[in-house]
């Protein structure tokens, strides 16, 4: 699946291995919050996501049941604002739930990342991006223009930069890269809060 380098390149530069608090916003199958559990994360860190989906959520509460006494899942919009505390977490999670979004959401979402991380916490994104070879190009191209007329036939999501949602008086980018697999590209951004 194209986006599992992605997902090992935000795992390998986002030093989970140091995190206690993860949230992740749209946790899907559960699939890359068992791998954090189980690879990653300390044994006493504790993860938290939200997901729209109650299909999802059945899904993801079945899979992460070895860890039930360390994960908190809930359904619903994970906007304008989530219940925890400010400062609640040291790592906010989102692989491939930004370019499902309008603008606004990802502004609004990166805001919430924001308010939610303690200081030294990351923001630790992955994303469909625009390619940097021929194919890839022409792929991106192709798939922003079904999106556009038809968003369904493509999952809802298209090809966005994350760099273009991410203020550089907010946000200082520590891991920056691309990675294309099958002619679609993603990008991988790991950023921590500027000091204001």
């Amino acid at each position: 699946m194209y986006e599992h380098p992605a997902v090992t390149a935000l795992l390998a530069h986002a030093d989970f291995e140091h995190a206690h608090a993860v949230c992740e916003v749209g946790y899907g199958t559960g699939a890359l919050a068992e791998r954090l559990l189980r690879d990653h994360l300390p044994s006493d860190a504790h993860y938290s996501g939200i997901d729209l989906s109650p299909h999802m959520h059945e899904l993801a509460t079945r899979r992460l049941r070895p860890y039930a006494d360390r994960v908190e899942l809930r359904v619903g919009n994970a906007l304008p604002r989530l219940p925890d505390p400010e400062g609640s977490f040291d790592r906010f999670l989102a692989a491939y739930v930004l370019d499902l979004l309008s603008p606004d959401d990802i502004a609004r979402t990166v805001n919430e990342a924001r308010r939610l991380l303690a200081p030294g916490g990351l923001l630790c994104l992955a994303s469909l991006t625009t390619g940097a070879t021929g194919p890839a190009r022409l792929l991106g191209r192709t798939w922003k223009t079904v999106w556009s007329l038809r968003p369904a036939l493509v999952g809802g999501c298209r090809p966005i930069t994350i760099g273009d949602h991410l203020p550089r008086t907010t946000w200082t980018i520590r891991h920056h890269q691309t990675a294309t697999t099958l002619a679609v590209t993603s990008e991988i951004v790991v950023a921590s809060t500027t000091p204001i």
